[in-house]
């Protein structure tokens, strides 16, 4: 499904969040009083991140064509994410650059177990605009990839690739109104854990799964952090297990995941082939900090792939 006919100029575009993560490494997370109320930060550095852009720096590394669309700042933190998603060969011709500050996040990480807590902040008035969504590259793609940031752009967008033939994938992390439209206009959704229990009232990701089968027809992604990730392919579901590593920062790892699972789909894997290798790009991505820092190569996934050990079922 995913090799696709036509001659295209990119193998996935990404429409959707960037950011400018300012991360600091905790001993314990802070409490309003007694022994945590204070602490030492143990360390701290400036990275960049993002749904979408992680993602793209994820593809990119491990040899696609890229291509961000999405809109950007222009304080430091917008020549910053600029910066850094040139030097990763991401094309930026088509992102915007708006007179306001770009969207950054603060990011907590606590030192033992490498879990995150991120508080953000972004302008509304970054949305992407109608007329800043550019038609005719969104169809000159294998893969168009969006997020649920700015919900109506995406959709429009999903929409418009989907009826010439390119298959959009997804990062869908929060509820709203709108979720439902989005999940129907994408090719493969790619949900975060809690989304489809918010979504079904079913705790059960495959119960959750075969309710939302009556929304859509195709491939469903649920990613579950440690646990690893499940799809309902056909009425097959999948279960593929998280990899065993020294998880240091967990910042991305789901950015990180479908990225490595575009890719998987792009070369002819199968379903659960493709969990698995995103699975293991993603374990990669938590052995280092901060999100697009955390992007592993080819090499590194292909090595793991081989050679790690996964967590029992």
């Amino acid at each position: 499904m995913f090799s696709g006919g036509n001659t295209t100029s990119w193998d996935v575009i990404g429409l959707g969040a960037n950011s400018v993560d300012y991360v600091y490494v905790l001993p314990a997370y802070p409490q309003p009083s007694g022994s945590r109320a204070k602490m030492r930060v143990g360390a701290h550095f400036v990275s960049c991140g993002g749904q979408v852009a992680t993602a793209l720096a994820c593809c990119a590394r491990l040899g696609l064509r890229a291509k961000y669309v999405g809109v950007t700042g222009t304080d430091d933190n917008g020549r910053r994410i600029r910066e850094e998603l040139g030097r990763r060969t991401i094309d930026l011709t088509d992102a915007v650059i708006r007179d306001l500050p770009n969207q950054f996040a603060v990011i907590l990480v606590e030192e033992q177990s490498g879990e995150r807590i991120v508080l953000w902040d972004r302008d509304e008035r970054l949305q992407l605009r109608d007329r800043e969504l550019p038609p005719d590259v969104l169809c000159a793609t294998r893969v168009l990839h969006v997020d649920d940031v700015d919900q109506e752009a995406a959709i429009r967008a999903a929409r418009l690739a989907g009826k010439h033939g390119v298959v959009v994938t997804s990062d869908i992390d929060r509820t709203t109104d709108l979720t439902m439209e989005l999940v129907r206009s994408v090719t493969v959704p790619v949900f975060a854990e809690h989304v489809p229990r918010a979504l079904t009232g079913e705790d059960d990701p495959e119960r959750a799964l075969r309710k939302l089968r009556r929304e859509h027809p195709g491939l469903l992604c649920v990613t579950l952090g440690a646990s690893g990730a499940v799809a309902l392919d056909g009425d097959r579901f999948l279960r593929s297990p998280a990899f065993k590593v020294n998880a240091v920062d967990t910042t991305g790892a789901g950015d990180v995941f479908r990225g490595g699972f575009i890719y998987a789909l792009l070369g002819g894997r199968s379903p659960m082939e493709s969990l698995r290798f995103a699975n293991a790009a993603a374990a990669l991505s938590c052995t280092r900090r901060g999100a697009m820092n955390g992007v592993p190569n080819l090499e590194e996934v292909t090595a793991l792939l081989a050679n790690g050990e996964v967590h029992s079922i």
